[in-house]
């Protein structure tokens, strides 16, 4: 069996909501594992999302090109 992990909702009817759609052969069955987020996880998955939308507008800019050398964006800083 083969795992994939994503992230998903679940609404007022109990119906799950993926995040992303699951690349799959078509007309497969799964088995689905729910993992309930603690009071205290909800911090990490604000902090998780932020990253991932950090990582998205990052990957769109190199993309595009809005990019700076490296040696560019060491000018400046002093490492003691």
């Amino acid at each position: 069996m083969k795992a994939i992990e994503v992230m998903g909702t679940v609404d007022d009817q109990g119906q799950l909501s993926l995040d992303v759609p699951l690349i799959v052969d078509k007309h497969t069955r799964v088995k689905v594992i729910v993992l309930l987020s603690e009071e205290a996880d909800k911090e990490d998955e604000e902090i998780s999302e932020s990253a991932i939308e950090s990582f998205r507008q990052g990957w769109y800019d190199a993309m595009r090109g809005n990019t700076l050398p490296v040696s560019q964006l060491w000018e400046g800083i002093d490492a003691e």
